[in-house]
């Protein structure tokens, strides 16, 4: 008869799931005795921490969740902060863990991989964490969790399963998919009265957030319909496409941006949770809006928080902004045609005032995005990864995103680029990272050789933790911990069965990208901050 753990698989293959990170381990192997009887891929990282994020990248490209195998104790601990950076940026996984045995728990009985109680642990950074303490929970656990995937804020979903339930007899269970829950839509009351406030205004403003990363056609088709002045989070580049007039891109730090939020009459937000590291990224405070703000969201809770709402409206926001666009028009509303003026104007005011350490920066970013068209690029907390969630226009969704945002971690840029290579093998994928960051995970570069995942390393090399040495000199601040050795990482590449570059010229850079997107393995791509070619953008 088959077991509870052979049963799990059928059933992530029913729900859709083609690939599973993990690491095998001696409280994990039951997982995997029922995999070879689905097409689903398995793909071992070298950190649990690693798993996370390559579940995290390869949901982010093709909305499903991404799943891990995680053993007891020390794997769960590991690939928390993977979770919390799915947790924060609304990404969709599942980890399934092992735990001990169900006559063991709470026990500290010293065994192997125990925690004091591991789903605790775990509860913190997931929509839910559920203890399996029989096979006959499993179908409605896994029907709860996809529900919350496909109908709600998509967040991480733990399930640990007892190694004496992984084992126990399952065939009688139901091995059919649950049905779905559609996504809320809108009341139509709510939509009246935002579509009453908005034709009323002079001066409205839109912010759109990851929430709307699937719904670009009718986030544009709403915005043009009003006219207004539009900002998009990190997660929702793309989501209007490259130079739209009525865009302002991911400057809502700015000055120039702020005061136009302050002067509006009218701030309509859509899948945004407003916060900090989107709206307040030099950390001062200084992002306000003081008009009557219209949120759409799908999370109930997040309607309410960080600014209060004078209307809020629970609902998916494609079916909300189509339905506020459907609304204007019975209204027989025009708008009144300034918005593109608008931006041009606020725009004109910031542009000038770019760092000049952006420069070089943009310039790199540039020379991808126009030599690998369609690039997705997965980001770590770097310089030109900072400079690029202001200056980068992504052409489509989910193609630009990075750990700046949220829970802002090191080490995610190369593992969740692999992820990413692994759910589109066909598109170019350029994990841009640091030096100190790919410190963090540098030994997925073996995940991604044997997981014939070409991915492309663009690293970033200034020889420490330069973004925190800037602001720690900009608060005359000793500078201790920041300058740090920093290996031959070319030499490292190669030994890890990569290609390895250093280009010396842009021309040089367009050529190596050129290659890397053709190769059978992956490229790491080293740009020192302080070669020539860099620096000749930068006076002396």
């Amino acid at each position: 008869m088959s077991t509870c753990g052979e049963i799990l698989v059928e059933l992530l293959e029913a729900y859709g799931i083609d690939t599973v990170f993990g690491i095998p381990g001696v409280h994990t192997v039951e997982l995997y005795r029922g995999l070879p009887n689905t097409r689903i891929r398995h793909v071992t990282p070298r950190h649990e921490q690693g798993a996370g994020f390559m579940a995290d990248g390869h949901a982010r490209i093709t909305g499903k969740p991404g799943v891990c195998f995680i053993i007891t104790g020390p794997g769960m601990t590991n690939i928390a902060t993977a979770m919390g950076q799915a947790y924060a940026d609304s990404i969709p996984m599942l980890v399934i863990s092992s735990v001990n045995h169900s006559h063991e728990l709470g026990l500290a009985g010293g065994r192997l991989h125990e925690l004091p109680n591991q789903r605790q642990l775990m509860s913190g950074l997931s929509a839910f964490s559920h203890t399996l303490m029989r096979p006959d929970e499993l179908p409605d656990v896994l029907a709860r969790a996809f529900s919350i995937f496909s109908s709600a804020r998509p967040r991480p979903v733990h399930i640990e399963i007892p190694l004496d339930v992984i084992t126990a007899p399952a065939g009688h269970l139901r091995r059919t998919v649950a049905a779905l829950p559609s996504r809320p839509a809108p009341a139509p009351g709510a939509i009246e009265q935002a579509a009453a406030l908005l034709q009323k205004a002079q001066n409205p403003v839109v912010l759109l957030g990851g929430g709307c990363s699937d719904a670009a056609d009718d986030a544009r088709a709403l915005v043009e319909a009003l006219d207004a002045p539009t900002l998009l989070t990190i997660n929702a580049k793309g989501v209007l496409p490259p130079g739209h007039p009525l865009s302002l891109g991911s400057n809502q730090s700015l000055e120039p941006v702020r005061e136009m939020v302050r002067a509006a009459d009218v701030v309509l937000a859509i899948g945004t949770e407003l916060g900090e590291t989107d709206y307040d990224v030099v950390f001062d405070g200084g992002f306000s809006i003081s008009s009557p703000l219209i949120r759409i969201d799908i999370d109930a809770e997040q309607l309410s928080s960080n600014y209060p709402a004078a209307i809020a409206i629970l609902s998916d926001a494609a079916l909300a902004m189509a339905a506020l666009r459907l609304q204007l028009e019975r209204n027989g509303f025009s708008a009144a045609g300034q918005g593109a003026q608008r931006v041009q104007d606020v725009r004109a005011r910031f542009e000038q005032d770019w760092p000049q350490a952006f420069r070089a920066q943009q310039q790199v970013l540039e020379t991808i995005q126009q030599t690998l068209p369609g690039v997705i690029i997965a980001g770590d907390s770097t310089q030109p990864v900072y400079s690029g969630n202001h200056l980068y226009e992504a052409q489509a969704p989910r193609r630009w995103f990075n750990s700046s945002t949220g829970y802002g971690t090191l080490g995610y840029g190369l593992p969740a680029a692999i992820g990413a290579k692994i759910a589109a093998p066909q598109r170019p994928v350029v994990a841009l990272i640091g030096d100190g960051g790919i410190q963090f995970t540098v030994a997925e570069l073996a995940s991604a050789v044997e997981a014939g995942a070409p991915v492309i390393v663009l690293l970033w090399n200034n020889s420490g933790y330069g973004e925190i040495k800037r602001y720690m000199q900009n608060r005359d601040i000793p500078t201790i911990g920041v300058d740090i050795y920093t290996p031959d990482f070319l030499a490292i590449a190669r030994g890890f069965g990569c290609h390895a570059v250093a280009p010396a010229s842009f021309a040089e850079l367009r050529e190596q990208l050129l290659l890397a997107a053709d190769a059978t393995r992956p490229t790491l791509i080293e740009v020192r901050e302080d070669a020539d070619f860099i620096t000749a953008f930068t006076p002396a």
